[in-house]
């Protein structure tokens, strides 16, 4: 914790815990243990499979959409472009964040793939833009438009596209990074789907507008997919506790075990998608095991908030003769003497406010 004094362990733990402990912050600090594999090898694979399926196909659409005069196809052949490009950014990514923790970046390079993925949101959105421009234009002035082409080839898309989408469903899609590309592909399956449509339409009724309507549509999947991506990665890089993870919800329930008096600068975020972190100190009754009480939190927060990656550092109350650090707080106070920049609420077992 900020501006607190680091020290190493002087006291002997046993070998389970030997094995994940890390020095803590001026009082008995431990690091919970990790589970970070990721089958990068297999991603890989059922990532470039899926890239080779639609570089092959996005040649043949571009000629094609622009033979038919086709926005539907032409937008669709975008898309698959910035599918390729996520897929070949989620593929540097995931090179990237295997690379090993070393100097001034101690988690390595994790947070490459919630750069990916907060590139593919962005670029979603921006085409998103430029293609519902298109689209509503081409609403008043409709061109005109070869629907047989337009559907053999979106039926050729979907075929394509479904081959892609199960190749990249096989990869580990906890990652933000993979799920990201994911995205990219399932919205174009559904893309060429709504283009199919509109070719049926054309052909049967020679309604030209069914070109730009399949192209807003394709336009609507993209804002969400493109939005909750920026939104997901945004959350990660402004450290934000993982959705769904409440942190006083779960400060409260640490806080009622036995022998702890009271926990402040509790900080919960994501290292990475799927990688979630918890740094808190803990204060405890004088004379109780400050390492048993370690080892129970820690469980804890393994067993029932997913969170294996934990660094708790516990002392007793009014351990430090100066006081400046330790002791408790009174109810209200607004700055805690424990630290004179105070890292969220502080608490304690009982009724509080946060």
């Amino acid at each position: 914790m900020a501006g607190h004094e680091h020290s190493h362990h002087d006291h002997e733990h046993d070998q389970k815990d030997r094995k994940h402990a890390h020095g803590g912050h001026g009082g008995h600090g431990g690091h919970g243990g990790h589970s970070h594999g990721v089958a990068a090898d297999a991603d890989r694979r059922w990532l470039v499979m899926a890239l080779a399926l639609i570089v092959v196909f996005m040649a043949g659409e571009v000629v094609v959409g622009f033979a038919a005069k086709s926005l539907a196809l032409i937008s669709d052949a975008a898309h698959m472009l910035t599918d390729a490009a996520s897929i070949v950014l989620a593929l540097i990514a995931m090179r990237l964040s295997a690379r090993p923790a070393r100097g001034g970046y101690t988690y390595g390079l994790k947070r490459a793939e919630i750069l990916s993925a907060q590139a593919n949101g962005v670029t979603l959105l921006v085409l998103s833009a430029w293609l519902g421009y298109e689209a509503i234009s081409r609403l008043f002035e409709p061109p005109e438009v070869t629907g047989s082409l337009v559907l053999v080839t979106a039926l050729v898309g979907v075929v394509v596209n479904i081959a892609a989408t199960w190749c990249m469903s096989k990869a580990n899609r906890s990652s933000l990074n993979v799920e990201g590309a994911f995205q990219h592909v399932l919205t174009d399956l559904y893309a060429f789907i709504a283009t199919a449509v509109a070719g049926v339409v054309m052909v049967t009724t020679g309604f030209a507008r069914a070109d730009s309507i399949a192209s807003l549509i394709v336009v609507a999947l993209m804002l969400k997919a493109g939005i909750g991506l920026v939104r997901d990665s945004g959350r990660i890089f402004l450290e934000a506790a993982p959705a769904g993870v409440d942190p006083d919800a779960v400060a409260d329930r640490l806080v009622a075990q036995p022998l702890v008096e009271e926990i402040h600068d509790l900080h919960i975020w994501e290292i990475t998608s799927g990688q979630p972190a918890l740094s808190a100190h803990i204060l405890v009754t004088p004379g109780g095991d400050c390492h048993s009480v370690r080892r129970d939190l820690q469980r804890r927060l393994a067993d029932e908030y997913g969170i294996t990656h934990s660094t708790l550092q516990v002392d007793h109350v009014g351990e430090d003769e100066a006081g400046a650090l330790l002791q408790i707080t009174t109810p209200g106070d607004l700055t805690p003497e424990h630290c004179a920049d105070a890292h969220g609420p502080v608490h304690r077992a009982g009724p509080h406010e946060h």
